[in-house]
């Protein structure tokens, strides 16, 4: 098809093939999301599902898919896999997704995995990030292939399964699989090409306390956030008062701070001890400026009280002296930036704490200009006066690929010929993709400038005509690199 209008004429069926697969593509999506596919990993995980009996569910409906359709299947051990629309020449097209999920949290208005259809959108967790897009890959090979397209190189759709936790069933894949994508893209960002992303740390902050000696008040347990990559949109406490004479105080604390800023803060009665619970804002770790982080609020209110134990109190006040509510590392030593990606970005995701010992689960979002070793040290310097230790969880490097490279200037005409959108450039965002596991490669989509980011934050869902589109995009996309040389 070296002929321009041939080849438009061939787009233009693609595209009418996905429209006639609507309702089948809706239906799958609607599926996939009924799963509860939340990665988990302990020594209960079932053989052959490392993450997972929900999470395989999801990667065995994704592969028999594929198979159906007469694709050739790759499955690593259950760890990962990829559905191939074969070439006929070397070389493969890489388009990677994954179907794992964050944990869906409160405050729902519909029910997260029900996989509803509702007013022009399908609901539920997982419906942009990433099942959505992963499906809308999957038709546009489908299509694709029902046109009569013999690709050159192989279009292969690569099924991660555990990105939003540690991307160990990705490391897994990349030792087992056969060959690797020579270009590609992952659709699971924003519009309109994300040639950079920025470096990102996954660590704790630990401490341990000392013995309470006398009489007050006792920290019991605090809890807090269900992902490191998310902004808390829950945590409570529980505090003991061997007193027995403040509970009253710290109510009328808590109606008072309720009051004059807005904070959903409430307090109850639980045996011999009173809870304290926050309600805040969800939001993806890459942008914590969109969420209210329930932990911060619920620590800002516990450093208004007084603790018997000096090492509860200096672990209160060490959160609101250098983390409070910043979200750059201004006070904990790492504040980094440079022109092409910002400021740094610091976001708290979990905290869990007892009578004994305190541990704040803490994402970072570094510049690509930076290192991870640059940011460990700056905030080291902080916890080194407070005697606090770091545990390292992990790190991912940042990417940075050429503006103006082959891959990115082709993605970008498409992108502009499916939106009209002539002025956007390509970005670095603070996100982390499948993107930077792989040579020459991209995050394109799928999220389109201006359009609401609802992932990691209740009520996730996409639109129909969003999910048709970005079906038509990625097809054009594929074509176009794996498509014989002219």
């Amino acid at each position: 098809m070296t002929d321009r209008t041939t080849e438009s004429e061939f787009l233009k069926a693609v595209n009418n093939r996905i429209k006639e697969n609507r309702t089948e593509m809706l239906s799958s999506l609607s599926k996939l999301i009924s799963i509860p596919s939340v990665a988990v990993e302990s020594e209960d995980a079932k053989a052959g599902m490392p993450f997972g009996e929900e999470v395989d569910k999801a990667y065995r409906l994704m592969l028999k898919m594929g198979e159906d359709e007469g694709f050739t299947v790759f499955d690593a051990d259950g760890y990962g896999g990829h559905i191939d629309y074969d070439g006929t020449e070397d070389g493969v097209v890489g388009v990677i997704g994954h179907l794992d999920v964050v944990p869906e949290g409160e405050g729902w208005d519909f029910e997260p995995y029900g996989g509803q259809i509702v007013d022009g959108y399908v609901c539920g967790r997982g419906a942009s990030d990433d099942k959505g897009p992963v499906i809308a890959s999957f038709y546009a090979m489908k299509a694709l292939k029902e046109c009569g397209f013999e690709p050159a190189r192989t279009i292969r759709l690569i099924i991660g399964l555990d990105e939003e936790t540690n991307w160990k069933g990705m490391e897994y894949y990349l030792e087992h699989t056969p060959d690797l994508p020579d270009i590609g893209f992952s659709p699971d960002g924003d519009f309109p090409v994300i040639r950079g992303e920025k470096g990102i740390l996954f660590f704790e902050i630990i401490t341990k306390f000392p013995k309470s000696r006398g009489k007050g008040l006792e920290l019991s347990s605090l809890a807090g956030g269900t992902a490191p990559n998310a902004v808390p949109d829950f945590a409570k406490a529980v505090v003991n008062d061997t007193t027995g004479g403040k509970y009253e105080l710290i109510r009328e604390a808590a109606e008072n701070c309720a009051e004059e800023s807005g904070w959903d803060i409430k307090t109850r009665r639980i045996g011999k001890g009173l809870e304290i619970s926050v309600n805040g804002k969800a939001a993806h770790g890459s942008r914590p400026e969109e969420g209210v982080n329930a932990v911060s609020i619920l620590m800002d209110f516990l450093g208004r009280q007084t603790f018997l134990n000096d090492g509860v109190a200096d672990f209160v006040r060490f959160y609101n002296d250098r983390i409070g509510y910043d979200l750059h590392g201004e006070r904990i030593g790492c504040a980094f930036e440079d022109e092409d990606s910002g400021k740094l970005i610091f976001n708290v995701g979990k905290i869990e704490a007892d009578k004994n010992s305190a541990r704040i689960t803490v994402n970072i979002r570094y510049p690509i200009s930076s290192t991870g070793d640059q940011v460990y040290a700056g905030i080291m310097e902080i916890l080194d006066k407070y005697g606090y230790g770091i545990v390292k969880i992990n790190e991912k490097r940042p990417i940075n690929v050429d503006p103006e490279s082959e891959l990115v200037s082709a993605l970008m005409r498409i992108y502009k010929k499916h939106t009209g959108d002539v002025q956007s450039e390509p970005i670095v965002i603070g996100g982390g993709t499948y993107a930077r596991a792989f040579e020459n490669t991209v995050a394109f989509g799928s999220r389109f400038p201006n359009e609401p980011n609802l992932a990691h934050k209740k009520n996730e869902k996409i639109s129909e005509e969003n999910l048709m589109r970005l079906a038509q995009m990625y097809a054009e996309a594929v074509y176009e690199l794996a498509k014989a040389e002219d």
